[in-house]
């Protein structure tokens, strides 16, 4: 079995198009989505739509912070751009797409894969897996093997041996990767709408089940046409679509 891992969607229709197509020629057959479908993009009512439509058939989906946000208010953290996005994300949306938003768990543990927006020591705090320390602490407090987790933006893999040794490592897209059984793993996927390492293509990652393996992805996407669609928005900060349009310069 492969499980395609999504994360950090933020309502990027044309991002979220080029995943599903390319993590399906993959031959993945099982998806499990991390959290933040909305939030920044001009499609949060498509994107909730899709998410629904895969957990019905089956898929692993978990909230994210701006998926609690929209529900139930924005965090007095959270800066400007984001709040506004938030906002106009909620007037956007029907009732039936918010309660959906609303009654996303937290975690998911199955068949020793736990899945989490954040960490797993503090699901519900979002602290972010910045490095090792947060990795480790994260692993601590989970007896699963696997721990899939977005949040960060960037592709990550965390490992801590039986002995309790530590180490991280970034990934390069499309190498398979074994995770030894004799350790835990902490698989960071990347955001398939708002990458934030300097590589403008989709990210996600697909896990083999039967093999142990890993493989983390980059698909290319059509971000001019996303970039158009956050201006044409009514209502959403300017400075969110130049962001995106700024990443695209960037990873030419």
């Amino acid at each position: 079995m492969k499980t395609a891992l999504i994360s950090d969607i933020h309502a990027n229709r044309e991002a979220l198009t080029a995943v599903l197509d390319h993590a399906r020629a993959q031959g993945a057959d099982d998806f499990a989505l991390l959290g933040d479908y909305v939030g920044y993009g001009s499609d949060p009512g498509w994107v909730i739509d899709q998410v629904r439509a895969l957990r019905a058939a089956g898929a692993v989906v978990v909230a994210g912070n701006h998926d609690r946000s929209v529900a139930e208010g924005t965090h007095p953290t959270m800066h400007d751009d984001a709040r506004q996005a938030i906002e106009w994300t909620r007037s956007r949306l029907d009732e039936s797409q918010l309660r959906f938003l609303a009654e996303l768990p937290l975690s998911d543990a199955r068949h020793d894969c736990l899945y989490v927006h954040a960490n797993a020591f503090d699901p519900a705090g979002f602290a972010y897996v910045q490095g090792r320390l947060e990795a480790m602490r994260s692993l601590h407090a989970t007896e699963c093997r696997y721990t899939f987790c977005g949040h960060m933006h960037e592709p990550m893999l965390y490992h801590l041996s039986g002995t309790g040794k530590a180490g991280d490592f970034r990934p390069q897209p499309g190498v398979a990767i074994p995770l030894l059984p004799n350790r835990q793993w902490l698989v960071i996927p990347g955001a398939c709408g708002q990458p934030r390492d300097g590589n403008p293509a989709a990210g996600y990652a697909l896990f083999d089940h039967d093999r142990g393996e890993l493989t983390f992805q980059r698909v290319p996407y059509d971000v001019e046409a996303a970039v158009a669609a956050l201006r044409a928005a009514n209502g959403l900060p300017p400075a969110l679509g130049e962001r995106l349009a700024q990443r695209l310069i960037l990873g030419r």
